[in-house]
Parts: C-alpha cells; structure tokens; sequence
C-alpha cells in the first residue's frame, strides 16, 4: 500500500513563490510515474504536471507556462512543485499522485492513470 503525504501548501501573494512536497511510503518510488493536479472550488480536477519514473517531466502548459518545475529526489522517496509566479487563478487544493505500475514510459496526464492519491494541500494566492 502505498501512501502519500503533500506538504507545503499555504497563502502567499500574486507575484510569490511555493514550493510542494509530497512524501511516498510503503512502495517502490523509483518506479512510479508522479503526479501533480489542482482542484479549485466548483472545478474539475485538473492535470498539473507529472515527472516519470525516469525523470522526464511533462506539464500543463496552458496553466503553468513555464512557472511551475516538477522534480522528483528518489532518494529522498520525495517528488516537488516549484510553483513561481503565482497567480489568483493558481488558488486550489493541489494533490500528488502515484502510477504505481511502473516503470512505464509515457506521460500520464489523466488523472484515472493514477492509483495512489495524497490528501491534498491547500494552495491560496491573493491578490
């Protein structure tokens, strides 16, 4: 069973920085595809970005465009979202999620690829 633990959400202005950690235990992290989606409220989960077993990393651009940065430290059984440059609209509750399948060699950016979720962390940008 795996389980994953994000950390780091909170309020921050237009303009600033913040940095997501999720932390996985009870698998094999080095093999998973990772995840990152964003709810906000009355909206579908959306896809954020994700960073594969093997480090390539795909993202959102329609969303992020270059401000966001997924990484992932296999030692530290850890994956990341560099957020920069915040916006209002970035306002939801963020999730990590796992593809424990793997290693498998794609991007999966739909969110029934995942079979891991974290609880969620609250990300808030005023304006």
């Amino acid at each position: 069973q795996v389980q994953l633990v994000e950390s780091g959400g909170g309020l921050v202005q237009a303009g600033g920085s913040l940095r997501l950690s999720c932390a996985a235990s009870g698998g094999t992290f080095s093999t998973y595809n990772m995840g990152w989606f964003r709810q906000a409220p009355g909206k579908e989960r959306e896809f954020v970005a994700t960073i594969i077993w093997s480090g390539g990393s795909f993202y959102n651009e329609d969303s992020v465009k270059g401000r966001f940065t997924i990484s992932r430290d296999n030692a530290k059984n850890t994956m990341y979202l560099h957020m920069n440059s915040l916006k209002p609209e970035d306002t939801a509750v963020y999730y990590c999620a796992a593809d424990s399948r793997g290693p498998r060699s794609y991007f999966p950016v739909a969110a029934r690829n995942y079979d891991y979720w974290g609880q969620g962390t609250q990300v808030t940008v005023s304006s």
